[in-house]
């Protein structure tokens, strides 16, 4: 490995558990739960299985290749490697974030879909999916994720939590941010006796869609 290697990949690791600690202060995930990822090349740098994340150092770092091979550390990757992997190779993506967000989570025990109530659903691509249950570290449940995620850039997983992916750690993450978001904004309205959200149409997603081509995120 090359220095300039080298390097690429102490930075992404350093992103990485910057990242997985970010959605434990934030409150994506309590204790280990959830998972963060990144590509580099064709290594995949992965979040160990079962450390806490304000622990982890250099020394921690886990590597895999596509296969999921590890080619970097001693430790054992998540149990969740196969939805990070089933992401690679199936998109032009550079990062994952998994978390299990509680009104996300919430959320994908009551519809099949994300009612679209607010136009943050565009960023993530349109109306959020609900990916069919499966067991947790299952090459079902990543197959069944990739349903969910076709032409999207986050989807849920039913009764248990959220994926998004972007071109970075900070992309990705902040998918994940809005999405969780999204479902307490859905949650809060829908909650009001006697009345039902409005939801935006397809047409005005697309709107949006054309615009955030156009001029970006808004804001």
């Amino acid at each position: 490995m090359s220095d300039q290697q080298r390097d690429a990949i102490g930075r992404a690791w350093d992103g990485v558990v910057a990242t997985a600690r970010r959605t434990a202060a934030e409150g994506l995930v309590v204790g280990t739960s959830g998972n963060v990822s990144a590509r580099v090349g064709d290594t995949v740098l992965v979040t160990p299985s079962g450390v806490p994340y304000d622990r982890l150092g250099p020394q921690d770092i886990v590597g895999v290749d596509l296969a999921g091979r590890r080619v970097l550390g001693e430790l054992a990757p998540t149990s969740e490697l196969p939805l990070h992997l089933a992401v690679y190779r199936n998109t032009d993506a550079s990062a994952v974030v998994h978390t299990h967000a509680v009104h996300a989570t919430a959320v994908s025990t009551l519809v099949p879909e994300v009612p679209p109530v607010h136009y943050a659903a565009a960023m993530l691509g349109g109306t959020v999916r609900v990916a069919a249950y499966a067991r947790y570290g299952t090459d079902e449940l990543a197959a069944n994720m990739l349903t969910a995620l076709r032409d999207r850039t986050g989807c849920l997983l039913q009764n248990h939590g959220t994926v998004t992916h972007g071109a970075t750690l900070d992309e990705a993450y902040d998918r994940t941010a809005q999405l969780e978001w999204l479902c307490r904004l859905w949650l809060a309205a829908s909650s009001v006796p006697g009345r039902t959200p409005s939801l935006l149409s397809p047409a005005q997603l697309s709107d949006v869609q054309e615009a955030l081509k156009g001029y970006g995120q808004p804001g």
